[in-house]
């Protein structure tokens, strides 16, 4: 075991980049083309303004069968949508962090990176979902965070990141089931109790907005449910119109469960600080027209106001209850008082611009999925380079909004970049 000094999230923002390049050129000169162009440096930023990169453990460690871990839902989704023989689709090799993480630290470390962000494989460490641990999952991550710190990289932990264990999810549903909460707790208490004393900076979910929309009811994600005519995905079960609702409300309540262990537990001991990530957008709406700025703020409570406001606020918005009649689960008072202290943080990831227009839709309630209680509906602007609009100002507009409606929260932006179809010819 180490002491480590937490690292404090900042209100200039904490800016931990998606991938390691992107760290390695914001330490050195760059030239931009089109209108964009100029230099910077890592100086130029604050002292106390830390670079880093981010993976999620399905895919970085590879490894997937080996040494007691049992699949997760990733795994199951994964191969169930491959192409015979087409492995690199899948996360059984991924970038084979589990046997290479010594060679990834220290291109980290040659890069610049303050800050390393990392999942933790919830089938790794406890490979039945529940009870024994698996001594040599603690053993791999022990060896990865003692790396970091011997090289001068704070790690930044994630508890889940869409792979839950598929033992689970045959059991009871997965993240259907509030059973979800306990064990979620559960196995939040052991990544604590073996790494909490060298790790201070916690995530308990990884965008959990996303999660319910492409795994309950697109189908385009792990567990792949959805029912028709709302899938993009031709999946063997599901519900649409209720279940992401219902995954969303036990997601937000095993996030403040695990926040209230950790923090009558550890935290005094520990001094780390704990939190949820979101994915978020910058949503604009597509004309002036006074239906298009309304669409706009309903995808707004709908995309992020759905987790952010009972975190912040204590409860659902106010347009998400009104158009989605009983669907939508109730907080209790104790309940409402949980979400609102349980962030010591923010996570961000923050990726594309995304236009709004006004879509009404006339069918009940109970015929509706939550696109379509939105009454929205969602344009992603692209260009030939890329397959997302990433102008530079978007983000700076998120972090205004953030700062106007949550009250100037500490943030850390944990993903951001952009994505090219090819990177061979492409300076960043």
């Amino acid at each position: 075991a180490r002491n480590a000094q937490p690292m404090r999230p900042l209100r200039a923002v904490a800016l931990l980049l998606v991938a390691a390049a992107a760290a390695a050129a914001a330490a050195t000169p760059w030239a931009g083309s089109g209108q964009e162009s100029g230099s910077i440096s890592k100086d130029d930023f604050p002292g106390d303004f830390s670079f880093g990169a981010s993976t999620s453990a399905y895919q970085w460690e590879g490894a997937a069968a080996e040494d007691g871990r049992t699949p997760s839902v990733w795994d199951t989704f994964a191969h169930a949508h491959a192409h015979a023989g087409d492995d690199s689709v899948n996360g059984d090799v991924a970038a084979d962090g589990y046997h290479k993480y010594k060679e990834d630290i220290k291109l980290m470390k040659e890069t610049g990176l303050d800050s390393y962000r990392f999942s933790i494989s919830w089938s790794r460490l406890i490979p039945k979902g529940r009870g024994e641990i698996n001594p040599k999952g603690v053993g791999y991550y022990n060896n990865l965070i003692n790396e970091l710190l011997d090289h001068g990289i704070q790690p930044h932990a994630t508890i889940f990141q869409y792979d839950l264990p598929q033992i689970l999810e045959d059991e009871y549903g997965g993240w259907l089931s509030p059973q979800i909460i306990g064990d979620f707790t559960a196995y939040a208490d052991v990544c604590f109790r073996e790494f909490g004393d060298r790790v201070t900076n916690w995530t308990t979910l990884n965008e959990p907005n996303a999660l319910v929309s492409v795994g309950y009811d697109a189908g385009i994600g792990p567990p792949g449910r959805c029912s028709k005519p709302f899938g993009f995905a031709d999946c063997s079960c599901g519900d649409s119109v209720n279940e992401p609702y219902v995954v969303a409300h036990n997601c937000l309540l095993a996030h403040t469960s695990a926040v209230s262990l950790y923090r009558r537990k550890y935290q005094t001991k520990q001094h780390g600080l704990i939190g949820m990530n979101i994915c978020i957008n910058n949503i604009v709406p597509y004309t002036n027209s006074t239906e298009d700025i309304a669409a706009a703020k309903r995808a707004q409570a709908f995309y992020t106001g759905w987790f952010l406001d009972p975190l912040y606020y204590g409860d659902y918005p106010l347009v998400m209850k009104e158009n989605t009649g009983s669907k939508l689960p109730k907080f209790s008072q104790s309940q409402s008082k949980q979400l609102i202290n349980s962030m010591d943080f923010l996570g961000i990831n923050y990726y594309t611009f995304l236009y709004v227009k006004d879509d009404p839709h006339h069918a009940p309630s109970n015929k509706r999925n939550f696109r379509a209680d939105m009454a929205a509906k969602s344009i992603f602007s692209s260009n030939s380079t890329s397959g997302f609009y990433v102008p530079g100002y978007g983000i700076q507009q998120v972090l205004e909004h953030l700062k106007q409606f949550y009250g100037n929260p500490p943030i850390y932006i944990h993903e951001n970049g952009k994505y090219f179809a090819t990177i061979a010819n492409h300076k960043i």
